[in-house]
Formats: C-alpha cells, sequence, structure tokens
C-alpha cells in the first residue's frame, strides 16, 4: 500500500504537453472518484496507476494531484460552499470531486498556471453526464475562485472551526489533538499532516553493506537527501525507481522510518526466534529477519490470508528464507506454545491518525468513536500476544497512531493487570534514539518532528 506515495516529490510544472496533462488529471479524476465510492485508499489506486506515467514528472503530478486533493478537502469544501450556486450535497459526486481537483490546483499549486487548472477541469467535466451545462457550471465556479478569495472563519470567534478549515482537518479531530497536545503542537501536527512524506528506505543489510548498497541505488539514479537514526536508513530526494535492478535484487525495502525503529526496539540479537503476531504486509517482518540473521527465525502470524501472500512477496523479493508463515487470528488465539519466546511484536492494526501524510483519506472516514472500539480489539490482542513471552523475554507493542487511547492507554492497562511485565526500553542495536522515549520508557514519533510518522510504541519485558 505504501509504495506509490513514496513517489510525491516537489510540486512539478505543468510544461508537459496538453494532453498529456489533461491525461494525468483523467487518472486523477478517476482514483478520486473511486477512493469516495468504494472507500478505496488512494496509495493503492496510485500504485496501480503510477506506472502509466512514464514521464516522471507525470507520476510526481499525479501523486500530488490525488493525495493533495484528499488531504485539503476540507478547505477546498469550505471554499467551494461559498463559489458555487447548489449546495455541494446536491452535486453529482464526480462533479464535486472535479470542483476540488479544479480548486486543489489554483489554491496549492502555484506552478500550475490558473488557466490551465480551468481549462482541464472545464475539458474533463464535457466528458461527465451532463457534458455542456456540467462544464459551463465547472467553468463557472473555478473562473469564480479565479478573482475571489474566501475568507477563512474567525479565530478569535470559534478557534477549533478556524482550525479545521485553515488544516482541513475534521473538527472534531481538532478538538482531540488540543486537548492531548495543546494548540501549538495540534497546528504543528496538522501542517505536518499536509506535507508530502519523506520518500523513505531501508537498507537490506542482509545484501551487502550500507555503503555497498548505497552505492547500487545511486547508480540506478536515485539521490540521498538525508540519513535516519539507523546507518540502514536512508531518506530519498524525488522519487523511488521501482524499475530499477537495486529493487527488483532486493537492496532495499520502502519502509517509514519510525516503522523501522519499531523492530530496532524489540532488539533480537543475531540467531533469536521472534514471533511477529500481525506480520501482513511484511515490512517489520523482513525487518526482524534481517536483524536475527539466517541463522535466526520469525514466526509471522496474520488473519488477513491477502496481507500474508504480500508479506511472503516481500520476503522472496529481500532474500529472507528464515520467515515461517501462518494465518491466525491474534484477537482470539495463537497456535504457539505459551511463554516459550524471547522475542515477540505486536504492530497492532489502529486507525492510523499518525498517518494522515500517506493516507489522508483517514481523516474524512475516521469517528469519535473509533480508538475505544480500536483499544478493545488491541487490549485483546496484547493479552494474547504477551501469553507467549518467557520469563526474561520482551515483547514491544505498537500502534501508527497518535491516540493515547490505542497507545500508552492500552499500555499502562495492561501494566496494571500484569505486574509480571515492566517497561523496559532497551537499546537499540545502533544505540537508543533518547530523544524518541519519554520518561515511562515510551517510544512516540510525530510527523512534526524530523517529518517522522505518528507512532507509539512501548518494550515490556517479562521480570524474572
Amino acid at each position: 500500500m505504501k509504495d506509490a506515495r513514496r513517489a510525491r516529490g516537489g510540486p512539478p510544472t505543468d510544461r508537459a504537453a496538453p494532453e498529456a496533462g489533461l491525461a494525468t488529471r483523467r487518472i486523477a479524476l478517476e482514483i478520486l472518484r473511486r477512493v469516495d465510492a468504494d472507500r478505496a485508499f488512494a496509495d493503492v489506486l496510485l500504485g496501480h496507476r503510477v506506472g502509466d506515467r512514464a514521464n516522471p514528472a507525470d507520476r510526481r503530478l499525479l501523486t500530488l494531484l490525488v493525495l493533495g486533493t484528499i488531504a485539503w478537502q476540507g478547505r477546498l469544501d469550505y471554499e467551494l460552499a461559498r463559489l458555487s450556486s447548489r449546495p455541494l450535497d446536491q452535486l453529482d459526486p464526480a462533479v464535486l470531486a472535479l470542483l476540488r481537483l479544479g480548486l486543489y490546483q489554483l489554491r496549492r499549486l502555484s506552478r500550475v498556471p490558473a488557466h490551465a487548472a480551468v481549462d482541464t477541469a472545464v475539458r474533463l467535466a464535457r466528458e461527465l453526464r451532463g457534458g455542456a451545462a456540467v462544464s459551463g457550471f465547472v467553468n463557472a465556479v473555478l473562473r469564480a475562485a479565479t478573482r475571489r478569495t474566501v475568507a477563512l472563519p474567525s479565530r478569535s470567534t470559534d478557534e477549533a472551526t478556524y482550525l479545521a478549515v485553515a488544516y482541513s482537518h475534521p473538527r472534531w479531530m481538532v478538538e482531540r489533538f488540543v486537548q492531548w497536545f495543546g494548540v501549538a503542537a495540534a497546528e504543528a501536527i496538522m501542517a505536518a499532516d499536509n506535507e508530502a512524506a519523506p520518500n523513505a528506505i531501508r537498507l537490506n543489510l542482509a545484501r551487502g553493506s550500507a555503503a555497498e548498497l548505497l552505492e547500487r541505488i545511486l547508480s540506478d539514479g536515485m539521490e540521498v537527501a538525508s540519513y535516519g537514526l539507523m546507518p540502514e536508513t536512508v531518506l530519498l530526494r524525488g522519487a523511488l525507481a521501482f524499475d530499477s535492478g537495486s529493487y527488483r535484487e532486493g537492496r532495499f525495502a520502502v519502509q517509514a522510518e519510525a516503522s523501522q525503529i519499531v523492530a530496532q526496539l524489540l532488539a533480537p540479537p543475531p540467531g533469536a526466534t521472534v514471533v511477529d503476531c500481525t506480520a501482513a504486509p511484511g515490512g517489520k517482518t523482513a525487518h526482524l529477519a534481517e536483524i536475527v540473521g539466517a541463522n535466526g527465525q520469525v514466526i509471522a502470524l496474520d488473519l488477513n490470508l491477502a496481507g500474508l501472500k504480500q508479506a511472503r512477496s516481500v520476503a522472496a523479493r529481500l532474500g529472507h528464507h528464515n520467515i515461517q508463515f501462518a494465518r491466525c487470528d491474534t484477537a482470539t488465539a495463537l497456535p504457539l506454545r505459551p511463554r516459550a519466546f524471547e522475542h515477540v511484536l505486536l504492530d497492532a492494526p489502529c486507525t492510523g491518525l499518525g498517518t494522515l501524510r500517506e493516507h489522508p483519506e483517514i481523516r474524512w472516514r475516521l469517528k469519535p468513536g473509533d480508538f475505544a472500539r480500536m483499544a478493545d480489539l488491541q487490549t485483546r490482542m496484547l493479552e494474547n500476544a504477551a501469553g507467549l513471552v518467557a520469563t526474561g523475554g520482551a515483547i514491544v507493542y505498537s500502534v501508527c497512531s497518535l491516540a493515547p487511547e490505542e497507545g500508552e492507554l492500552v499500555v499502562t492497562g495492561f501494566l496494571a493487570r500484569h505486574p509480571e511485565f515492566v517497561s523496559d526500553a532497551a537499546p537499540m542495536r545502533h544505540g537508543p534514539p533518547a530523544e524518541l522515549i519519554d520518561a515511562d520508557g515510551f517510544m512516540r514519533t510525530r510527523p512534526d518532528r524530523a517529518a517522522r510518522d505518528g507512532f507509539f510504541a512501548a518494550r515490556l519485558k517479562k521480570r524474572t
């Protein structure tokens, strides 16, 4: 699911031939309609379509148009409601998606000429049901947008509404962020949510040294922007080359930096056996397989059969043969001997609130009650997974969410029920990231801090 977002680069110019620009926007509109109608994930759909764009600039533009339009949907709808002569809830969904796409370019892509944004939207409108009438309406709304600036709500009158529109997040979510982090930090987080995520990769050290792998990747035309906390973490400038030899040969995996830190927090030694209780789609599983080495073993479990198949494919490309895959439901029972393993990972399913850069549609789908609903599932999974841990062993619990209900409240509740476990932020293989560990020994990352996804993780050790 995460491959397509890594194609995101800087704002492209609209220098392609007019027909190529129209075709790119036609695909963007198609994806936007499917995200809305089918509750599909944009990055998955982009993964199927970015390969259709031979020109790297077209691939970047397509990704930017789709993810940017979804991220800024709240702000765009606020403006469109004041520019349109018709209520937005009475518009055909395809027309509304097209208006959002056009207005996004006018407001957020300064290097796309206004006339190009309006013209392509009008031409695409002629292909929709209603033809000339629809194109005339779209033209009128977007032309009005080029002449008129819609003022934001008054911050002094209603700060939550102002923040919701200014940063394009649901109002209830704004209120939660302010409750959890305070106004200043909430603004910083929401601003970061609207930025492109870094193109992060993890060097597969089972295939060679970091220097050797970097040389191979650079020879394939990829550029390094910076490095992460671990020697295997590299942040690229520009797009990933999925058609490159280094990718096909398994020299690297596409994996966000915060996700990479989770496996290091578990800190299994070479030769260890690790149980990954929720292995799909395989990124952390493969990382653990590399850490424990050929003499170690990873037991990869998941309920999602398609996800297990994807994890198996990832492992095969990276050349890891020390993984055993099995399907099971961690929330109900685990087909393994209790209290028999020293290293267990539970990267629990969650709301994904920390990944709004990669999955902007999540912000429009979540409901206030979802955190408690997920926490119930996460608690049951943690109880079962912790039952596998041997005396003196450890389990890492992690979620890609900023919600306390899914993170520290799940863990503190577990610790209160199980005094035999204690929080234990052991050093990572290459040294502990002290700036990421709080006084309780919990790891936290945020998108506004070093551009990392929002993760919570806790290493819990079973007392001897």
